[in-house]
């Protein structure tokens, strides 16, 4: 029989694994020596690719106090770059990749590289562990390879390269309280990306790549032919449903460890989840039309939502997420493996 996918014994302790080893092979980032003149101006250009490419991230990095702040615009204008590189570079895109690599991770980048200097001083600053920046990047470079993934702990190792590692490189930017945060990182990243990908299922098919779990498709009765003709029938909601309560189970048991995190950025990390978050209710009030509309929140909407995630944020009322319901409308899950599924062998999740 085929169950939800919520247990994290499996999936969850690899990816700690992950993470442990990251800060226990640790290398020294060294301060920044040459180029120094040119920081403000590299962090000020970190700061417009931020803007440029994520509004809810802009908005959440500025409720965090200045060099925080610069900081974390340097880590996100980081994995924007490493992600641009294998998305949208066409011509010499290894060797465009190997050099970024060697910049980005280098202790005295090239100063004409400005990211990759405002970066460097960011992890020397922040003491952020240079083995997750090359996590992520292993991540986003996986991209070039693997474009389906057969389970959800396949794609849950993916999300922890190119999600979780943002995660926990941002924990050394607003501070934590010891190794305890580290799973509640790994878990909101893990959230945060399966936001993104039921939100972008077209953009992804467009470019050869389906992340949605080849097993839980199955589960469905759902194809890859569904998928390229787009289309929204019974079997598709009730796979959205599923998809959309996992990532709600996931936020619900990583806001707890904002608390865990330095006072000046509970406000900013919360408020980065709980926006994004809301991408899944519009995901459900667009009757799970990912095909031919980008899920979104508005400006106005997310400002909206700021007074109460200041509240909760400050009251730490995120510790009581985890026994709340989050969801309220059941998902079918498939009691058999094969496939085509007789929809009688479908049994209600509420």
């Amino acid at each position: 029989m085929a169950l939800e996918s919520f247990e994290p014994a499996v999936w969850e302790t690899r990816l700690l694994r992950l993470a442990h080893h990251a800060l226990d092979h640790d290398t020294v980032n060294e301060p920044i020596r040459d180029g120094r003149e040119h920081l403000s101006q590299a962090y000020a250009h970190c700061a417009a690719i931020t803007r440029q490419h994520s509004r809810t991230f802009y908005l959440a990095s500025g409720l965090l106090p200045d060099k925080q702040r610069q900081a974390a615009r340097a880590l996100y204008a980081f994995c924007r770059v490493s992600d641009d590189l294998v998305d949208k570079e066409k011509q010499n895109r290894h060797q465009r990749i190997l050099q970024w690599r060697q910049e980005s991770l280098a202790n005295r980048p090239p100063i004409y590289n400005l990211v990759a200097l405002a970066w460097a001083d960011t992890r020397a600053n922040f003491k952020i562990p240079r083995r997750y920046a090359e996590q992520l990047l292993d991540g986003v470079t996986s991209d070039l390879v693997h474009t389906r993934y057969e389970t959800f702990g396949e794609l849950a190792q993916y999300c922890y390269g190119v999600a979780s590692t943002v995660g926990l490189m941002a924990m050394h930017i607003v501070g934590y309280s010891g190794n305890k945060a580290i799973p509640y990182a790994i878990k909101l990243g893990v959230a945060l990306q399966l936001t993104n990908i039921l939100r972008d299922v077209q953009e992804d098919w467009k470019n050869g790549r389906l992340y949605l779990p080849l097993e839980e498709l199955r589960m469905f009765n759902l194809t890859e032919e569904d998928i390229a003709a787009g289309k929204i029938d019974h079997r598709w909601r009730a796979f959205m449903r599923f998809q959309i309560r996992r990532a709600r189970q996931l936020y619900a048991e990583a806001l707890p460890g904002v608390a865990m995190l330095g006072k000046s950025g509970r406000f900013a990390i919360a408020a980065a989840a709980e926006l994004y978050r809301a991408i899944l209710d519009d995901i459900e009030e667009h009757d799970y039309d990912v095909f031919t509309r980008r899920a979104h929140t508005t400006k106005w909407e997310k400002f909206g939502h700021l007074p109460g995630i200041w509240w909760r944020a400050k009251t730490n009322e995120y510790v009581n997420l985890i026994n709340e319901p989050v969801h309220t409308q059941p998902a079918l899950v498939a009691c058999s493996h094969e496939a085509p599924i007789d929809p009688e062998k479908l049994y209600a999740v509420p």
